[in-house]
């Protein structure tokens, strides 16, 4: 299996890209397991002044493939999203939002991870759960 990334070089690899778009930290990363946390901020609301869906799957959707990244099997050099599912039970309109994303099966070919965003203070009640496959690249 490959070694865990270091959140802090996690966060220096989404400088630039979407992660820091959104104001991604990530908190943990470590084989099988990814945290992190980001502000809610008017950029990422909906018109209807509500924390957009997509900052949410974006939240859930990059811890799992940091996670991913992570818990790589040997041989493996990367992986991609070949699915996705969110479902949403609350929402925010301020505060920071926490995400936590854990690996439910790590094979050779897939990896199944789990993910769990809810607000800061409130843990106990999520505002979505998200689950995504990802497939394992090897070298050809």
């Amino acid at each position: 299996m490959s070694g865990a990334i270091p959140a802090a070089d996690l966060n220096q690899a989404g400088k630039g890209k979407l992660p820091e778009l959104i104001g991604l930290d990530v908190t943990l990363s470590e084989y099988g397991r990814a945290a992190g946390r980001l502000a809610v901020r008017e950029a990422l609301l909906a018109p209807n002044g509500y924390l957009h869906a997509a900052s949410v799957i974006a939240l859930a959707d990059t811890l799992a493939g940091y996670g991913a990244m992570s818990s790589l099997p040997e041989g493996a050099y990367a992986f991609t999203t070949v699915e996705l599912k969110s479902n949403f039970l609350g929402t925010a309109r301020e505060g920071v939002v926490l995400g936590e994303a854990v690996l439910v099966h790590g094979g050779r070919t897939t990896q199944l991870w789990d993910a769990t965003v809810w607000r800061q203070g409130q843990e106990q009640r999520p505002i979505a759960l998200f689950r995504c496959t990802q497939m394992i690249l090897y070298p050809r």
